[in-house]
């Protein structure tokens, strides 16, 4: 049999066992043939062999939670390959995340096949454009035809290939729905066979609450019968830093009585979200931009708007916690305090003076290393980057994680990190054929260097590209090849089949 290539005399973490092998990969188009040792007997001719003795070899890392559709879709085809991903050995992307894709799933299939992508992606149904295609962005309760027309495009993407439901319930105008009428979506996307991701309608003490917000989650999961997964988890502030335990404990606790709860996690202590969504009030952005910038002149609401936003700003940790990552740059790369020092005001009226000019999207400092060390120790949390501009996790997530927590610090093991990396987010996600090294599989397939693999992105340059990726493969081709990208579009929407029965013929 030929095959088109062997990796040589690597040594090889399936995604299925913690101990590794040191042997082959035999890769024949698009497919694996064989792992570790040719079947006693079998004999290939490899158009090529790369000699990887002493490197790691790896299903192609998942990233469970991204915002990378801006790139994949984008005109520019050198923001489509998705280089800062494949560089870390990323092979596929989740998007759709925080509520915010859309339930056109066939069409942004098709966008894909016509202008090709350079890593794989999966996508989510997102909770905002199904519920603005009925209410806008007005804090409103849906009228039984509203809710009707809202779960209809929900089980349209669901049969179109959607991964399920994602809800960003902390942002407007999402935040402005009951918790009866998510449930009510999500049975829609569990008679689909899908799962419910979230994040969480409060991650500090916003509104409701970190622990009140995980009991939501498990609410949903258990009265529309379907796996949830919570996003990017963590305790967000100084009021909550300290309660990794406690929330691990209930989500361990519910787990033990049968319901499917996952999560994912980055290994940063600052977040990114946009700036009107950190400090401003969800009242104050009720109806959107518009209505706000007629708020900040609404003598009426000045005293609450004050009030409500300093208080949020005290959660963040201070003016100096939010660093200006991306947006207008007479901003980006100052912190908040930076620009209350340059123009003389408070920090409420530096606020609204940056927002009357544009939002931006910030990096916010504000969770503990122990807490992101609990979180990433569960066998239930898996990787993702949470990917967004201006932060250094779009390009150096899962190279940090293995840099400063495997060998570093050694939190957790290199078994451990290949498995929540890959393994773990194909299984919970549904990704048949992927996420582990086995004949037959689907050849997505990273070849790191045990000593080189880290990243360099920082939070003042975080564009710099991680190192010690070798290799390379997406559904079989070399998207990097001796640590070079190759230029090859080998991507595919990935698209889950749904349950038998569900849709229309």
């Amino acid at each position: 049999m030929e095959l088109d290539l062997v990796l040589h005399g690597g040594t090889i973490y399936t995604g299925d066992d913690d101990q590794p092998v040191v042997g082959d990969v035999g890769i024949a188009g698009d497919r694996i043939v064989f792992v570790g040792q040719p079947a006693q007997g079998r004999r290939f001719n490899p158009r090529r062999t790369i000699d990887v003795t002493g490197r790691i070899v790896a299903p192609g890392f998942i990233d469970a939670h991204t915002h990378a559709d801006q790139d994949l879709f984008a005109d520019d085809l050198k923001k489509r390959l998705n280089t800062p991903f494949l560089t870390q050995g990323v092979t596929t992307a989740v998007i759709g995340n925080d509520g915010f894709g859309g339930f056109d799933i066939a069409a942004q299939a098709e966008r894909a096949r016509r202008q090709p992508v350079g890593t794989n992606f999966a996508m989510y149904v997102g909770f905002g454009p199904v519920r603005i295609d009925q209410l806008g962005e007005k804090n409103a309760v849906p009228t039984p035809e509203q809710l009707d027309a809202m779960k209809k495009n929900v089980a349209r993407g669901m049969c179109e290939g959607a991964l399920g439901l994602s809800t960003g319930l902390f942002y407007s105008p999402q935040n402005f729905a009951k918790t009866e009428e998510v449930i009510e979506l999500a049975k829609v996307a569990a008679r689909h066979g899908g799962i419910y991701d979230s994040h969480i309608r409060d991650e500090s003490i916003y509104n409701i609450g970190l622990k009140a917000s995980i009991d939501e989650v498990i609410r949903i999961g258990r009265e529309a019968r379907l796996p949830v997964h919570v996003a990017h988890i963590k305790a967000l502030g100084v009021d909550v830093q300290g309660q990794s335990g406690d929330i691990i404990r209930r989500i361990d606790a519910e787990r033990a009585k049968g319901l499917d709860i996952t999560a994912d996690h980055y290994p940063w202590t600052a977040s990114s979200t946009r700036f009107s969504a950190a400090l401003i009030p969800p009242w104050a952005l009720d109806g959107g931009a518009k209505a706000l910038l007629q708020r900040f002149d609404d003598p009426s609401v000045q005293q609450k708007l004050r009030t409500d936003t300093q208080e949020n700003l005290r959660l963040r940790g201070g003016p100096d916690a939010i660093l200006f990552a991306a947006g207008n740059p007479r901003y980006v790369g100052k912190t908040l305090t930076q620009v209350m020092q340059a123009s003389g005001q408070d920090a409420v009226d530096a606020t609204i003076a940056v927002l009357r000019g544009g939002d931006l999207l910030i990096a916010s400092f504000n969770q503990s290393d122990d807490d992101v060390r609990a979180f990433m120790k569960q066998p239930w949390v898996m990787t993702s980057s949470d990917s967004s501009p201006g932060h250094p996790r779009a390009v150096g997530t899962f190279s940090r994680k293995y840099d400063q927590y495997v060998v570093k610090e050694k939190t957790i093991t290199l078994a451990q990190f290949i498995r929540s990396s890959s393994a773990l987010t194909a299984d919970t996600l549904g990704l048949a054929g992927r996420g582990h090294l086995r004949p037959g599989y689907i050849a997505d397939v990273v070849v790191f260097d045990p000593q080189g693999y880290a990243a360099r992105a920082t939070y003042t340059q975080p564009t710099l590209l991680s190192t010690g990726v070798q290799t390379v493969l997406v559904n079989g081709q070399l998207a990097v090849d001796d640590g070079e990208p190759t230029g090859v579009a080998a991507g595919q929407a990935l698209l889950r089949a749904p349950k038998p029965g569900t849709c229309p013929a």
